[in-house]
């Protein structure tokens, strides 16, 4: 007799079977077949054959920070099992550390800032040239600028108060130094932003560094940086250890902003349709878990874990919950906390990956005008995300051309001339 993958009887071998038993004992053939199927109805086995990953084990990168969520409840709460992935889920040093796994295949997808699959299918800013797609937005806000301790009270939310003593250090030979997590990030774009609409260029005014963001609190308690921009914990750890205070969060600039994605090299996705599918699958009933506040404790006690985020849960949770401490004496309700799934969340929105292409046209990552719809086409695959939400029968909210207004007031339309938007900027760092 023939096996499946599994070690159960191949179906084939079974129909023969259920032939001669039937020939030879009438309906004890059928008892016999229905006996070998287990309670599974024949349509069912049918389907789950049809339907099961290409490759079921799967390993998974994530980096020590809050939204990575969606990939640790998606394992630790059996919704990948669910679709039929078997999932590992390791802790990369750094993101390209990550990039990397991603690429040689070691990881099969992974949680990634949404600049990286752009960068390395362009082949940008030492990225080895290596196309990637996002058929996921994993979440949308829940990061921050964090300023140290000394400028309490002197630096709010404006930026334009950081000049004086950008410029006096810039004249003593000592320019003042700001972090973030990767050169074509989340991170950095927000922190060059919030510079740029102060009046201070990343690329002239200041020394703009890259540290992993669970290494962002001790290089700012031994003063490596006077700023730096990363997910969640580490703002709020910031402040509870005393060495810093937030002057904004990237939700102040740029309400539900695009964050993470998943990832997937683009070969993989190819040869692996059902796979990425069903990684989405979970994801999805991941992403609605988390959305209920009412699970949030105990995804920071999931998540806290030192395998995963290793940091106190009750820093984690505060400002998941929207209690948001500044540390400089705002404390506010957060109206727009980190979220998963609502208001259409994981749609991988092209007009997300074109303002990342106006921004690395802004800051001279690029030369000359980049293709804008093209990149945005093959990277975000919203055709992928469609058909897996169509198999479980979710109903997203589609793709959405909206303009964006951000927090200095200028608007970003993805229907409009998207080279004159990035030409635009007062601040900038042009090429070509």
């Amino acid at each position: 007799m023939k096996f499946s993958p599994n070690n159960e009887p191949a179906l084939p071998a079974l129909l023969g079977r259920r032939q001669f038993l039937a020939r030879t004992a009438g309906l004890a053939g059928s008892a016999a077949l229905w006996s070998a199927l287990g309670t599974r109805t024949w349509a069912a086995t049918a389907s789950a054959a049809s339907d099961a990953p290409e490759m079921p084990n799967i390993k998974i990168g994530i980096i020590a920070l809050t939204d990575c969520s969606p990939f640790v409840i998606a394992q630790e709460k059996g919704f990948f099992k669910k679709y039929g992935i078997n999932a590992t889920i390791t802790k990369g040093a750094n993101w390209a550390a990550i990039r990397d796994a991603l690429s040689n295949g070691d990881n099969q997808a992974t949680h990634m800032l949404i600049g990286m699959p752009i960068a390395s299918s362009m082949g940008l800013l030492g990225s080895p040239k290596k196309p990637m797609i996002a058929p996921w937005m994993v979440n949308r806000n829940g990061q921050a600028i964090t300023l140290k301790s000394e400028w309490k009270g002197r630096v709010g939310a404006d930026p334009k108060a950081l000049k004086p003593f950008v410029e006096s250090a810039k004249k003593l030979g000592e320019p003042l130094a700001f972090a973030m997590t990767f050169p074509p990030g989340t991170h950095a774009m927000w922190m060059r932003y919030y510079l740029a609409a102060g009046g201070i260029n990343p690329d002239k005014d200041i020394s703009l560094i890259t540290i992993p963001p669970p290494q962002m609190i001790a290089n700012m308690k031994v003063g490596k940086m006077d700023g730096f921009c990363v997910g969640e914990p580490w703002n709020a750890r910031a402040i509870a250890d005393n060495i810093g205070f937030t002057s904004v969060t990237t939700q102040d600039i740029w309400k539900d902003h695009p964050e993470k994605v998943c990832a997937f090299t683009a070969e993989f996705a190819e040869k692996n349709p059902k796979t990425v599918k069903a990684i989405l699958k979970g994801l999805h009933d991941a992403s609605v878990w988390l959305d209920d506040a009412a699970n949030r404790p105990e995804q920071c006690d999931i998540v806290s874990k030192p395998n995963y985020i290793n940091c106190q849960k009750e820093i984690i949770l505060g400002r998941l919950l929207g209690k948001l401490d500044y540390g400089d004496g705002r404390v506010v309700t957060d109206p727009n906390p980190m979220h998963f799934s609502k208001r259409n969340c994981n749609f991988p929105q092209a007009k997300f990956a074109t303002w990342w292409l106006t921004q690395f046209r802004r800051w001279g990552m690029v030369t000359g005008a980049p293709d804008y719809a093209g990149v945005a086409k093959q990277v975000m695959r919203s055709d992928i995300y469609e058909e897996a939400m169509k198999e479980i029968g979710y109903a997203h909210g589609g793709a959405d051309t909206s303009k964006e207004t951000l927090f200095d007031g200028i608007t970003f339309d993805p229907t409009g001339d998207l080279e004159a938007y990035a030409k635009a900027f007062a601040v900038n760092s042009l090429k070509g």
